[in-house]
């Protein structure tokens, strides 16, 4: 087992759920749950497939279930969860989330491999509690085959955050524009693995082949309602250790930076993806760039481009014909950009490293030089060389992430209604940039893959109150966007009525 400098359990049943306590512990010391994995995936480099699926099944699946497995560690012990030791707590999550959550487990493995695992992380003397413990919620659980039931008679808000395990505060928000009945099926979907879909790349093939090749290749996939160049691997969905999905890379139009080592390699051997046949892009994400609508020969700009995934997309629009400049302000995440484009084949893209928020415009004058003698293929640095003016400008603001929890186990113990405070005013900002950037009778595109109001639709209408010679154009009612837009004009996708993640996005135009 390629982990240097520690011991490991002899008993190869153990050795995953060791892997899976050792990311839970890095992330309870603070590191993000896709990083703890990836590093888990990488000093654990002998854990075959199924052992790896289930290392990230356990990591993801306790993390998510945060709040309702120590809610079950509060009723079942004398000391609440927050009072345990961390490392007994981790231990007590990951029996119980596998007697609660995966059908697959024996209980009595369950049981038994934490009870192991205990004696081998040095806690021998509390290996009679963690027995005692386990076997106490299976006992529960005898009396009511239905777990969830135990925090019946609780408001709505304790009802649901509890027992899908999300803070109060987002659930608040959900009830009070959802109802409870609504708000219970979206914290169901949430509390999902999430699908891989790809779009494909239609500057060297069509959805056909790619849908051929993969199918010649054992892998299953579907269309796509609403999207003409969209696929949905047809992977299992659903708690279980044969589960796929978590360990694939969502890149490149993931907010993620890290993703399972063996998910990278897994998407790397399908037919066409070295090639640049297609890329992963959820499906929400995609009609992103069917809403800005560019055409071969503008000028856009896309404000918050990394990963690159939506760049990608307008290039492809663009029959790869005019300029794109895709703004970051992170270089590590620009090489995520840079990877695209080559990989893709894409000749229309200028990288720019630089903080589109700098000011009230952009910074360089009419009559400034640029230099045409520096190379295309990597970004440069500052605004000085992106024009003073674009035809459309893509705003993919940083938000929430409110819409993509079932993608990020830990964002939603990470946001806190004032860290969503902090992110309404610098997409304000960004949106101000449309009025210095676009030209008269431009479009601006602004997105979020969050389902949060004071992110999205107020957002607009303070906009637009500020900026009277703006307006939103909705969808034409033959657009296959059509299906999505509200009364207000812009379109909000909630997932658990689309089946894909959460976004808002509205196009408003500028008068000429």
């Amino acid at each position: 087992m390629a982990m240097q400098g520690a011991t490991l359990p002899k008993n190869r049943a153990l050795v995953a759920r060791h892997a899976a306590f050792t990311a839970l512990g890095m992330i309870e010391a603070g590191a993000y749950a896709d990083a703890a994995l990836d590093r888990v995936m990488r000093q654990y480099g002998d854990l075959d497939g199924r052992d790896r699926r289930l290392v990230t099944e356990l990591v993801y699946g306790c993390t998510r279930q945060l709040r309702a497995l120590d809610g079950w560690i509060d009723r079942l012990a004398t000391r609440s969860a927050q009072e345990q030791p961390p490392t007994l707590r981790n231990l007590l999550r990951l029996g119980l989330y596998q007697l609660i959550y995966l059908d697959r487990i024996p209980d009595s493995a369950a049981v038994d491999t934490t009870v192991e695992l205990a004696k081998f992380c040095g806690l021998k003397g509390l290996s009679g509690f963690v027995n005692g413990l386990l076997r106490g919620y299976l006992r529960q659980k005898a009396k009511n085959p239905n777990p969830l039931t135990s925090v019946a008679g609780l408001e709505p808000v304790e009802r649901l955050a509890q027992t899908y395990s999300y803070p109060n505060w987002i659930v608040q928000t959900w009830l009070d524009r959802l109802g409870e009945a609504e708000t219970e099926r979206l914290c169901q979907w949430f509390d999902q693995p999430p699908t891989i879909d790809l779009r494909v790349n239609t500057l060297v093939t069509d959805r056909e082949t790619v849908m051929a090749a993969l199918t010649a290749a054992g892998v299953a996939v579907t269309p796509i309602d609403h999207l003409p160049n969209a696929l949905r691997l047809a992977a299992q969905r659903g708690h279980g250790d044969d589960s796929l999905t978590e360990t694939i890379v969502t890149e490149p139009d993931s907010r993620s930076t890290n993703a399972p080592d063996n998910g990278r390699a897994w998407i790397a051997t399908l037919p066409g993806y070295g090639a640049g046949w297609w890329t992963v892009q959820d499906a929400s994400a995609q009609l992103v760039a069917l809403l800005l609508d560019p055409q071969p020969g503008e000028t856009v700009i896309d404000a918050c481009a990394a990963p690159g995934g939506k760049a990608a997309h307008i290039a492809a629009l663009m029959q790869d014909q005019g300029q794109i400049w895709a703004i970051d302000r992170a270089g590590s995440r620009l090489r995520k950009v840079q990877d695209t484009v080559r990989r893709l084949g894409l000749r229309s893209i200028r990288m720019v490293e630089a903080d589109s928020t700098g000011g009230k415009a952009p910074l360089v004058t009419a009559a400034r030089k640029r230099d045409r003698s520096r190379s295309k293929s990597g970004p440069i640095s500052g605004l000085e060389e992106v024009p003073t003016q674009c035809d459309r400008l893509l705003l993919d603001v940083p938000c929430s992430g409110l819409g993509t929890l079932h993608r990020r186990a830990d964002a939603r113990w990470r946001q806190t209604p004032e860290t969503v405070a902090q992110l309404v005013q610098i997409q304000r900002d960004l949106l101000d940039r449309a009025d210095a950037w676009v030209r008269p009778g431009g479009v601006a595109v602004y997105a979020t893959c969050t389902v949060h109001e004071p992110e999205n639709g107020a957002i607009i209408r303070d906009f637009l109150q500020r900026h009277p010679h703006w307006a939103i154009e909705p969808p034409t009612p033959d657009s296959p966007l059509a299906p999505f837009v509200t009364a207000a004009g812009w379109l909000e996708l909630w997932p658990h009525h689309w089946q894909m993640d959460g976004f808002f996005m509205v196009k408003l135009r500028r008068q000429p």
